[in-house]
């Protein structure tokens, strides 16, 4: 009995791991997807700010933010620690519980800190080429360190939104509903780029530079959602449990295509019969965004309608942000990972007889409000002391010239 406990425990562990390296892989997918939708000059700030940014939360949530997460604080209030001593099960525990200690606490670590690394780089590409790189990362000590963990907090460390009834499975509230909050409190502050928006009201389309690089980043994005959301199942060592890792691959999976084609259709339909490559892009993350909240209890029939709704949602979700409230986001991502975020979380209720409304609305309002209030703060503050946007004229001659001094593509900028 021993031997078999201490096999599941290594297998669990295993997976955790993997799963964990698979979300890791994202890093480089958001790094390639904001840096084809940028323009050549502003490349190199954009991938600087993703490697700096994947390495701020790596340590915030090392030096505080897990400890935080996943603390034994109670209700709305968090307690406070650090994982810098480590730390992990020993032998007699992992026997002595019987099963229930089933995977190394240090794989959990790795796990839970590559998806605050996730909900940092939402931002990244909603406040590209106008924003001052050291604001940007001052910002990301915060939000890592404290900002994400507490609401974490509230749902996945057992707080109140937990004990409310609220469900997110993997984090369609927790992590992308979170970044896309804290991108727009940003994105509000900080204004639109120059050229962007007319006098008159119309909008002038600023293309990004390298689709087969956008392409790529979704595809490497697409490619480790399966770690993200199949991860989230905690547990492989069983049949009930490895058939459930199956459909949450096979559900996310098919949430993200009918995403990518309903998008591409309604790029079709509506947007004057050319076919849209980065509406479709965008589909496909929309529609993991929006089974990432519950990708266990729909059948592969009821994924495909959550992801092709997430699909169309992020069409016209893009369109007006930009169209009729002048936000303006150069990927799309408070779209993808706000608005579909909410779909996804609502959608719950549609498969998960566990789920109300009332509790996924409560949850909503609450990971919004105390995000976009405490980012809010966090850049108004930053934009008084050391301000979050760099110049006219800094922005007319690249973000690469002025705040890295190394350029993406110097055969074409110079």
């Amino acid at each position: 009995m021993e031997d078999v406990v201490q096999l599941a425990y290594s297998i669990d562990t295993l997976y955790f791991l993997v799963m964990g390296a698979l979300v890791m892989f994202m890093a480089p997918g958001f790094a390639m997807l904001e840096a084809g939708m940028v323009r050549t000059k502003s490349t190199s700030e954009i991938l600087t700010k993703n490697i700096a940014l994947f390495s701020i939360a790596s340590l915030m949530y090392l030096i505080c933010g897990y400890s935080i997460m996943y603390s034994d604080g109670a209700g709305w209030i968090p307690g406070f620690g650090s994982y810098l001593g480590g730390g992990d099960n020993t032998v007699e525990e992992v026997l002595a519980s019987g099963g229930d200690v089933y995977y190394s606490g240090a794989s959990d670590f790795f796990f839970q800190v590559v998806f605050v690394a996730t909900a940092m780089s939402i931002i990244s590409g909603a406040v590209a080429e106008r924003m001052k790189l050291l604001a940007f990362l001052i910002f990301a000590v915060v939000m890592t360190g404290f900002i994400y963990p507490v609401q974490g907090f509230w749902k996945w460390g057992g707080g109140a939104l937990d004990e409310a009834g609220f469900l997110d499975f993997a984090g369609s509230g927790v992590v992308h509903m979170c970044g896309a909050t804290a991108a727009l409190a940003g994105v509000i502050l900080l204004g639109a780029r120059k050229g962007k928006y007319n006098d008159d009201g119309t909008v002038n389309a600023i293309p990004g530079a390298n689709m087969p690089l956008a392409t790529l980043g979704t595809f490497i994005l697409w490619f480790g959602w399966f770690g993200f959301n199949g991860g989230s199942e905690l547990i492989v060592s069983n049949v009930l449990e490895a058939n459930a890792v199956a459909l949450i691959f096979v559900n996310t999976n098919t949430a993200a295509a009918a995403g990518a084609i309903a998008a591409l259709l309604a790029s079709l339909i509506f947007g004057g019969g050319k076919a849209d490559l980065t509406m479709a892009l965008n589909g496909a993350l929309a529609g993991l965004v929006s089974i990432t909240a519950e990708p266990l209890t729909p059948t592969p029939g009821a994924a495909l309608l959550i992801g092709a709704a997430g699909g169309v949602i992020v069409y016209f979700s893009i369109l007006g942000l930009d169209k009729v409230l002048k936000i303006d986001d150069p990927v799309g991502a408070i779209s993808v990972h706000g608005t579909c975020g909410i779909w996804g979380l609502i959608a719950v209720c549609f498969t998960n007889g566990d789920a109300t409304i009332g509790s996924q609305l409560m949850g909503i309002a609450v990971i919004f409000l105390w995000t976009f209030v405490t980012a809010g703060i966090v850049w108004m503050l930053l934009k008084v002391t050391i301000g979050i946007r760099i110049s006219e004229a800094e922005e007319e001659a690249g973000a690469d010239a002025t705040d890295i001094g190394i350029e993406a593509y110097p055969e074409f900028t110079r």
